[in-house]
Order: structure tokens, then sequence, then C-alpha cells
């Protein structure tokens, strides 16, 4: 955590469903409750690493606080002020605050369009620059992501995944924005770019005083690049905690199966490894279990996990779990509910 840090973010209960099925006149609906009563807080200067499985409502949620989507209930808080009630004229300066850099590095790029203009575009919806002021900004936002100016006349299938990706963080980072969610950044690249990309977030951040909420669903990802870890599990946040806390005294039955999930590289430590221990399987979305909605795939799963739905609470300092028998605490012991 950054000293002398504040608050820059604030998510409060935050939620948002999709009507599924029902006939013409709208009856008969069922709801995907894809993002469901998640709450917490950033400071500036920090990363939020958001884990879980496809599906978990991870990106849902970034398109929620960066108003691409508009929430069923709950608020949404930016430097002190709820972005959530404002009208789209109202939260356009915010535009300028808040950005993101998507999965796939190419289907985000405009095909049609030159790596200057797409670059360019954010100063001329948002500015008032004169033309020669934009390529000259254009041409510093290349060199800031490591790309050659001699590229701006390539369109998108010219260059490589990894220098396409170069090219969304150059448009997210065009207007200086106070926060940036990356979703899913570098799952579609190989390996080795994953690294220089992960690297060059890094990087800026240290030089431009960035704020980042990084969405992953791989562990290793996250803990690499976080301050804090969030562990999402259908549309819920089950984990919250300091990223050295997770690894080193992980709390809810789900992270543990993350982490079993994670391939040992070591070939004398294989033989111990245990391999993934999740059990059964996701409950339909559309039929959520009355408790935890975890239980059906839980080995500690005790009577009240299937009646009761747990509550987020602190049950180490700053480590939040959603759980009735978090492992460290209880997993072992034979309560009676």
């Amino acid at each position: 955590m950054k000293e002398a840090s504040r608050t820059l973010l604030a998510v409060e209960d935050l939620k948002i469903s999709f009507p599924v099925g029902g006939d013409m006149l709208g009856r008969h609906r069922q709801y995907v409750h894809a993002v469901d009563g998640v709450s917490f807080t950033l400071d500036a200067g920090e990363t939020l690493g958001i884990v879980g499985e496809s599906g978990c409502g991870k990106s849902t949620l970034g398109n929620l606080i960066i108003r691409l989507l508009k929430e069923t209930h709950g608020r949404i808080v930016f430097e002190g002020r709820e972005i959530t009630a404002l009208t789209p004229k109202e939260f356009k300066p915010y535009r300028r605050d808040m950005q993101m850099v998507f999965q796939d590095p190419f289907s985000s790029l405009n095909p049609r369009k030159r790596a200057r203009d797409i670059i360019a575009e954010p100063y001329r919806v948002q500015t008032k620059l004169s033309r020669r002021e934009i390529r000259a900004n254009v041409e510093h936002m290349m060199e800031l992501v490591g790309l050659d100016s001699s590229y701006l006349n390539r369109y998108p299938h010219e260059f490589s995944g990894g220098q396409r990706q170069r090219i969304g963080i150059a448009r997210a980072l065009a207007l200086n924005p106070k926060l940036i969610i990356c979703d899913e950044p570098v799952s579609a690249l190989d390996v080795s770019i994953q690294a220089q990309i992960l690297n060059l977030l890094k990087d800026l951040q240290q030089d431009l005083g960035l704020t980042y909420i990084f969405i992953a669903h791989g562990l290793p990802t996250v803990q690499y690049i976080s301050d804090r870890i969030a562990v999402m599990y259908m549309g819920k946040i089950v984990e919250l905690t300091s990223n050295t806390d997770l690894f080193a005294h992980t709390l809810h039955p789900y992270t543990e199966g993350l982490l079993s999930a994670i391939p040992v590289s070591d070939p004398s430590l294989r033989e111990s490894h245990t391999g993934p221990i999740l059990e059964g399987d996701l409950p339909s979305p559309l039929h959520l279990p009355a408790g935890c909605r975890f239980c059906s795939r839980c080995k500690y799963a005790q009577p009240i996990c299937s009646r009761q739905e747990p509550q987020m609470r602190e049950v180490l300092p700053g480590h939040f779990v959603s759980c009735h028998f978090p492992l460290e605490t209880a997993e072992k012991t034979d309560a009676s509910c």
C-alpha cells in the first residue's frame, strides 16, 4: 500500500441483473445476478486484483465501474462524488479520469483506422487541442508504451498482439487518467509477451501515479501486479485482503481451490502437489442456492451453509472473507450448527 494514500474509488453494494427468457410481454422472466452486492474501496496509486473463474462477474463489474453498464442497485463514489446518479452529459468529464484496457487487443481497435488515429481519438473527443498538439501527444504516447513513432501509419493488423495491446494502453493513457481498469489485458497474449505488458503496466504506474483495477482469471498474474486481491465467485466477492496475506493465510475454500489449481513447475514437488480440489459443479445462475453459493462444491460445508448466506466480515486484520467457517479458524473443527 502506498504511503499517504487516499480513497479514490468506493463501490457500495453494487448489483446488476440481466433478464432471461419470458414471453413477448416480458412476463415470467428469470434474472441472472451477474454482480450481486459487491463492495470495496480503492486508494490512489493502488492496484486491486480481481480474480475468479470465467463467468463470475469480473468483467461486468469493471464495465459497471466505468459506466459502460447501468447498475441495478448500489453506489459508485469517485473522488468523493457519487457518479451513479450522473447523466451521460454530467459523467463525460469523468471519462478523462477513468479508462479501460480491454482483453482482446485486436477487436478493441478499429481495423479501419491507423494507429495515430486510434490514439488521437480521445484528444479529439475530450480536448480542444490543435492538430499539431495532438500529433505531438500521440508520438509521446507511442514512445511511452515502447513503440516507434514510425509505426503511426500502420493499421492494427500490421502489429503483433503485444504491440496492439500497447496501442490500447497508449489510448487509455492519452487523457492522463487517474484510474485504469485492465480487463484481462494479457490473457490473449503469449506468455513471454504477457510478462512484457505486465512490466510495462507496473513501470507506467510508478512513473505516472496510476491506479489500477486488474481483472484476471489466474492467481499468478494478479499476484505479480496487485497490492490487494479480491476473489469473486458467482457475482460476489468471497475474500479480500492484501497480496501477501491471501497466499500466506487463505481463508475461503474457493480461494484454496484456485491455489491448488496453479501448475507446479518444479518436477521434484509435483508428486506432493494434490492438484485441484474443487468438487461438484457450478450452481445454475438462474437457481442460486439459498445459503452459501459455494456450498455445493465445498468439502468443509456444514448444514448451515446450505441454509444461511454468509456475510463478509473481517476475520484477520485487513482480511475479509464471506464464509461461515474460515479455513484458518474452523476448517478442522467439528463445529455443530
